[in-house]
């Protein structure tokens, strides 16, 4: 029988199922969000809890397990003083200041230098350990739980690569100061380039490259320059590269060459001495007014420098004379081979006598003012078979260049080396 409200009753229907699944979906998405929202907020919280339980460990020592009392050593300080202070019984202190001095000396704390004492987290608070900060890498670590122990360690050290470039306005100390380089890179380019460049010749518009490493603690803090890998130190106009080469064939084979296989090293250096000045050259016609202006050779070469600079030996050689005469005061001459003879006058002190062997670079003696001087200095003399000579206008004879068998390695070594350098921009 037909009802005529039937599809009313159909629509009716109809509609409440819509309305159903619109809610129904509405309940859904709802749900989802919450979801979402529950799964993002889960997700905070653990990273939180895992940002929260990432343990702090330095010096060795999980420092959430003890009462952390950071400190630097004070004007009055003393080691016996500071431990008292945390309740170190006075045998101890005795025990550590008498018996570990090869470790760690007491008696030589300095001032500013940052401490740390650990403390253990309970009633009685007693101290675990002194952690005793030598440098910025290196530490002493005074263990006093159980049996006292001292070890000296470092904290872990990254290397990162580096380039830097300039152009000399003044000096090349004062360049890299300007480049915010380490004063450090100023010696090692000076010692690099000691035999091919005269660092008191340096002309405004000279140029360098440099591609080194530095020393980081925790990926930031730098704590020292490492090597020079390779440079460009463009003199007069002349570019000269160098590259630290060590080989993987022979462990002694390793110095620095330039492009062409040539070991950068010569016979002698330039000067004897570090940043100073030549205030009086080699010169036969010299006049001295003091003696009535009358011809006075100089056959020496003078570097001023400060009292007590070390005085460097030029080249490799056995000190044939070291003594105090007359107008040289102290002196000390060295025998470099049949041909070359070099003497350094007016020391303050000498560091070596007759018969030693020096090395190139070895200290010989201190600048002073001893003899005929009227200010500190050193008297650099040059002999080439028995004649004194301006060793600026000498000659003077190369190290061997690297053997021909390493260079295919060398070559190799270099390429991407040299690459690097050219592309480098002068700021």
């Amino acid at each position: 029988m037909f009802n005529p409200s039937g599809k009313l009753i159909i629509i009716v229907r109809k509609l409440g199922l819509l309305i159903f699944v619109v809610l129904l979906q509405i309940s859904c998405d709802t749900t989802k969000k919450e979801d979402k929202t529950l799964a993002k907020n889960q997700n905070t919280v653990e990273e939180t809890e895992q940002r929260e339980e990432k343990p702090q460990i330095e010096y060795g020592f999980l420092l959430d397990d003890y009462e952390v009392i950071r400190d630097t050593i004070q004007s009055g300080d003393t080691f016996g003083k500071i431990l008292d202070t945390y309740g170190i019984s006075q045998g101890t202190i005795l025990e550590i200041a008498n018996n570990f001095q090869d470790k760690f000396d007491v008696r030589k704390i300095r001032e500013g230098r940052p401490y740390v004492i650990l403390r253990n987290k309970d009633e009685a608070q007693t101290a675990k350990a002194f952690i005793y900060e030598n440098d910025k890498v290196e530490f002493t670590i005074i263990d006093f739980e159980d049996k006292v122990n001292v070890e000296n360690k470092k904290k872990p050290i990254t290397i990162k690569e580096h380039e830097a470039a300039g152009v000399i306005t003044s000096s090349l100390a004062k360049t890299m100061q300007e480049q915010n380089l380490s004063p450090l890179m100023t010696d090692r380019l000076s010692n690099i380039y000691a035999w091919t460049v005269n660092f008191f010749k340096l002309q405004e518009g000279d140029k360098f490259k440099v591609v080194y490493t530095q020393k980081y603690i925790n990926d930031t803090i730098p704590v020292g320059l490492g090597e020079i890998k390779a440079a460009i130190f463009e003199h007069a106009g002349k570019p000269l590269y160098s590259f630290n080469f060590a080989s993987e064939k022979n462990s002694e084979v390793y110095d620095f060459f330039d492009e062409e296989a040539n070991n950068l090293r010569r016979a002698f250096l330039k000067a004897p001495v570090k940043y100073s000045r030549i205030s009086s050259r080699y010169n036969l016609n010299r006049r001295i007014a003091y003696y009535g202006n009358k011809v006075r050779p100089h056959l020496g070469t003078d570097f001023a420098a400060p009292i007590g600079t070390p005085i460097l030996a030029t080249a490799d050689g056995v000190v044939s004379e070291s003594a105090m005469r007359g107008g040289n005061g102290n002196y000390v001459k060295i025998r470099h081979n049949s041909t070359y003879e070099t003497q350094y006058l007016h020391m303050k002190q000498r560091n070596v006598k007759v018969g030693d062997y020096v090395r190139q670079g070895d200290v010989i003696g201190w600048v002073g003012m001893t003899g005929n001087t009227s200010g500190p200095h050193v008297c650099y003399r040059f002999w080439k078979n028995g004649k004194q000579v301006d060793p600026f206008q000498q000659d003077l004879p190369a190290s061997e260049p690297l053997d021909a068998e390493f260079h295919e390695e060398y070559f190799a070594f270099i390429q991407p080396l040299k690459e690097r350098l050219d592309n480098i921009q002068y700021n």
